[in-house]
């Protein structure tokens, strides 16, 4: 299995926040707060069970080739909607660092912004890869088509 983050282990556990950042606030509000609760949790954490992390906006496409619930041409929540995405050891490590003195105050900053409140899932990872090189991607194909039927 490659990794997408480094050192991030085969059973490890990945948690998803979704917000959805109320009218009064922008993202650069979004973006300030949640870098400096990264930061604290980079460095507090990083030797206890952090291992990566990334946040994604809502760019407002929709991709028709790929959504079964119609055909939108937009999202609403676009720039409205971020995913906060999280790799741990362990969902134990995690829980422990969201109970650190360190951790809370600027995670409430960050609930402020928060329209929809807040609802943490944790996910064990059953698959991730990179993309083949064109190389590899070359030989799959002739692979496939070599040995198909």
């Amino acid at each position: 299995m490659s990794q997408l983050i480094s050192n991030f282990p085969s059973d490890g556990v990945v948690t998803l926040n979704r917000v959805i950042i109320r009218p009064e606030y922008t993202v650069d509000d979004l973006q300030e707060r949640v870098a400096i609760l990264c930061e604290n949790v980079k460095t507090y954490h990083s030797d206890t069970g952090f291992v990566g992390g990334f946040v994604a906006l809502n760019s407002g496409a929709v991709s028709n080739e790929g959504s079964t619930i119609g055909q939108p041409v937009d999202s609403p929540l676009k720039d409205r909607e971020a995913l906060i995405i999280t790799f741990w050891r362990s969902f134990e490590e995690h829980e422990a660092s969201h109970r650190s003195e360190t951790f809370q105050p600027l995670f409430r900053e960050v609930l402020e912004l928060c329209e929809n409140g807040n609802e943490e899932i944790a996910y064990e990872m059953l698959w991730s890869g990179a993309a083949y090189s064109e190389a590899e991607a070359r030989a799959a194909r002739e692979a496939k088509a070599r040995y198909a039927a």
